[in-house]
């Protein structure tokens, strides 16, 4: 092989990489959670994720590994609109990874360390949950849920076009979304369904090149388990498929066709204070990351102004 052909596909594994590392295939239970009116929590995060990466089999790139780990910062408010329980959260993750293949026959390395991309998530109640103030939502019992969520990612991450791989996408994303919630008693079980879509990045490696990605279908699933109020765990699942990108009009063969399979833990740890730790892996991995990620966070919570 060339040493242009080689430096090709090493530009393919890390343009790969900047990928999955810009939408992270989350699993998140309680997603739709109905909290009092005026709720307020700040959460600090951190997720460990390590495997092996698939590209297309055509491609002479073997034995490709990542390790990296996200912390991130959040903030949640809930309000009322409508007459409905609605709430904003607000996170800022920073991304620190090491990537390497076997490129052609020869070990390429890369390390990348910076801000990533700022999400934005608005979600309001459509049925079964109504805006409430605390001692309302104390007499409240939780059955069936129906809501409706718009993420939207930011573009603020780091980002260098004369760089193949950044913390940063340099394009804005949003999804869509639509979440069930039936509750009996302790048990709980959820479904979220939604679509990525993409904007353009017009100033894509070597900076003068235009990448674009067709929309991600995305299906997640929980069912959970109640041991007492704010002590709980969860069985959590998704899917998803699509994302394929094209450089300069040249669509790549990059389809994803994924899932994860994982477990949630939550426990209170004061009045204010809550714990929730999380592991999951790759089930099914047609092109992507097969990762497996461990995470942990730590939330402070309050309702009004802080105490």
């Amino acid at each position: 092989m060339s040493k242009a052909a080689a430096a090709n596909c090493r530009v393919i594994l890390l343009v790969f990489v900047a990928a999955n590392l810009a939408i992270a295939q989350d699993l998140t239970p309680r997603a739709y959670l109905i909290t009092p009116t005026s709720s307020n929590a700040v959460t600090v995060s951190s997720s460990w994720n390590r495997g092996d990466i698939s590209f297309d089999p055509a491609l002479p790139i073997e034995n490709s590994t990542g390790s990296f780990q996200v912390p991130v910062l959040s903030l949640y408010h809930s309000y009322g609109l409508l007459g409905r329980s609605s709430n904003i959260v607000v996170s800022l993750p920073y991304a620190v990874g090491n990537f390497q293949a076997d490129i052609a026959g020869s070990r390429q390395h890369v390390y990348r360390s910076g801000l990533a991309d700022a999400r934005v998530r608005v979600a309001i109640n459509l049925r079964g949950g109504r805006a409430m103030k605390l001692r309302e939502f104390l007499q409240w019992r939780e059955k069936g849920l129906v809501g409706a969520s718009l993420t939207l990612v930011i573009p603020t991450g780091q980002n260098d076009p004369a760089r193949a791989i950044n913390p940063g996408t340099n394009r804005w994303a949003f999804k869509p979304e639509m979440g069930i919630t039936r509750r009996w008693s302790r048990w709980l079980a959820e479904a979220h369904g939604g679509v990525w879509f993409f904007r353009p990045n017009r100033s894509f490696f070597p900076g003068d090149s235009m990448r674009t990605q067709s929309p991600m279908m995305s299906l997640e699933g929980h069912f959970g388990y109640y041991l007492k109020p704010r002590l709980w765990v969860s069985l959590d699942g998704n899917f998803w498929n699509g994302g394929r990108t094209s450089v300069n009009g040249l669509p790549k063969q990059d389809l994803q066709r994924n899932s994860r399979i994982g477990v949630s833990f939550s426990t209170p740890v004061s009045r204010h204070q809550s714990l929730k730790i999380s592991y999951s892996r790759g089930t099914y991995v047609s092109i992507g990351g097969d990762f497996q990620t461990v995470s942990a966070a730590w939330q402070y919570s309050w309702i009004g102004m802080p105490r």
